[in-house]
């Protein structure tokens, strides 16, 4: 069972999603919390696999809750739910060490596969949140490599387009007729080869090449 623990401060929102993961056999809701305090201390004491992870928040934000979970739990894995007006939140997010994003528009299907895979190390990003953390991190003119390094593969090329599009593992593996933990594969060289420590930084890759 996936442990999960939902932060929002909207009851309504938080109650909704409980539906949604009770409806598996594989998500068990451990907690709620309606504030980044609270997040903070049920983490603590639930010791949850996932943080579904709502940003704006009264007092403590989903930023410095999630800094201060994975500051006590490093293998907390924090999976945010972002709306389209919270622009100036998504990197720094990504800088406190959030794992994935999903936007709160998205198909319930999506957001219980976004879970499963944020619990097995992946970094799930809905397309239209990605391109939103590419485009805040060109005009903020953050530092990343330019281009990818001559040493790629023609596959691990076509691989970091795919990501840059904002496709998921499985997604990319349908598209190359390749089973996924060769995508896996591929993507874990991609990130050695280029330094890049997510699929935030390797879209950027692909974007300002």
């Amino acid at each position: 069972m996936i442990r999960t623990l939902l932060v929002d401060d909207q009851q309504l929102v938080r109650a909704g999603l409980r539906l949604l993961c009770e409806s598996t056999n594989d998500i068990e809701v451990v907690g709620e919390a309606g504030d980044g305090h609270e997040a903070t201390r049920l983490a603590a004491r639930l010791t949850p696999d996932v943080v579904l992870m709502d940003l704006r928040m009264p007092g403590v934000d989903g930023i410095t809750a999630t800094t201060r979970i994975l500051a006590a739990r490093p293998d907390t894995r924090i999976l945010v739910l972002t709306t389209f007006d919270d622009d100036e939140h998504l990197y720094p997010a990504l800088a406190a060490g959030a794992q994935g994003f999903l936007g709160k528009d998205a198909p319930p299907e999506d957001l219980l596969d976004a879970i499963r895979r944020t619990s097995a190390g992946e970094s799930p990003f809905s397309p239209p949140v990605l391109r939103r953390l590419v485009r805040a991190a060109l005009d903020a003119r953050r530092p990343c490599q330019a281009a990818p390094p001559q040493n790629l593969t023609d596959r691990e090329r076509d691989v970091l387009a795919l990501v840059g599009d904002g496709l998921s593992n499985a997604e990319i593996a349908a598209r190359l007729h390749v089973a996924v933990s060769t995508v896996k594969t591929h993507v874990a060289a991609l990130m050695t080869k280029t330094g890049a420590t997510n699929r935030v930084r390797l879209a950027l890759i692909v974007a300002r090449a």
